[in-house]
C-alpha cells in the first residue's frame, strides 16, 4: 500500500489531534502534532520572560529560536506521542489555560513560522505522517494527498476543552474557555502569515454533533479512499 500524507486542520479544540492521533496509530503513521510545537515555544518565552507589559519581546525571542529543540517520543501507556521541549516532558505543562491565552500571538510571528514548518517539513519528507494544525495543508504540506479541515461551533468546542481540562484535575471556567476559543478563531483566522483556512481541495468535518468514535471512523474511511486512488 502507498504511504500518503495527511494535513488535517481546523479550529483550536475541534479534536484534530485526537483524530490525528487514532488514524496514526490505527494505521501505522507517524503523528506530528504541530498545535505542541507552537504550545512548546509559548511554553519556552512564558519561562524565559519574553512576555512583558507591552507584549512579546519579539528581538529576544527571534535570538532565542536556535535555541528551541522539540520533540516528540511515544508514550507506550497512552498509545500516543508525548512532546518534549529541550529533552523535558512538557505534555501536561503545554495544555495550561496560561499558554492556551498566549499561543496565538506565538505561532502569528514570521519567524517563528518560518522555524516549525521547517522541521514540520523535514519530519514528514518521506510521507506516511499524519500532521495537524492550522497550515497543514496550505503552508506545510499543499500536496498532500489527503486534506481534512476539521471545525465545530465555538460553543461545543469550549465545553469539549474545559472537560478535558476538569477531567486532567486542572482549574477551568467555561466562559473564560469560550472566550478564549473566540478570540483564538479570530487570531488565527486574521494574522498576516499562513492564516487558517480551509484548503480549496480539502474535504470539510463539522464535529459538533459527532462521537470520537464517528469521527475516528469516518477518517479511516476518507483514509482508504485517498489511498486506493
Amino acid at each position: 500500500m502507498k504511504k500518503i500524507t495527511i494535513a488535517i486542520d481546523g479550529h483550536s479544540s475541534c479534536g484534530k489531534s485526537t483524530m490525528a492521533k487514532d488514524l496514526a496509530r490505527e494505521v501505522g503513521y507517524v503523528y506530528v502534532d504541530t498545535g505542541a510545537m507552537y504550545r512548546s515555544v509559548t511554553l519556552f518565552a512564558i519561562r524565559n520572560g519574553i512576555f512583558t507589559d507591552e507584549g512579546i519581546n519579539e528581538a529576544e525571542l527571534r535570538r532565542r529560536m536556535p535555541e528551541i529543540r522539540i520533540s516528540f517520543k511515544f508514550n507506550a501507556e497512552t498509545g500516543r506521542p508525548d512532546t518534549y521541549l529541550n529533552g523535558e516532558l512538557v505534555e501536561g505543562d503545554i495544555r495550561s489555560m496560561e499558554v492556551s491565552n498566549k499561543v496565538s500571538p506565538i505561532a502569528a510571528l514570521g519567524f517563528v513560522r518560518e522555524a516549525m514548518v521547517a522541521q514540520q517539513q523535514q519530519m514528514g519528507k518521506d510521507k506516511g505522517v499524519v500532521m495537524d494544525g492550522r497550515d497543514i495543508g496550505t503552508t506545510v504540506f499543499p500536496d498532500a494527498e489527503l486534506k481534512v479541515f476539521v471545525t465545530a461551533s465555538a460553543e461545543v468546542r469550549a465545553q469539549r476543552r474545559y472537560d478535558e481540562l476538569k477531567a486532567k484535575g486542572m482549574e477551568a471556567d467555561y466562559d473564560d474557555i469560550l472566550k478564549n476559543v473566540q478570540e483564538r478563531d479570530y487570531i488565527d483566522s486574521h494574522r498576516e502569515v499562513s492564516p487558517l483556512r480551509k484548503a480549496d481541495d480539502a474535504i470539510e468535518l463539522d464535529n459538533s454533533s459527532m462521537t470520537i468514535p464517528e469521527q475516528k471512523q469516518w477518517l479511516l474511511d476518507r483514509f482508504h479512499e485517498a489511498v486506493k486512488e
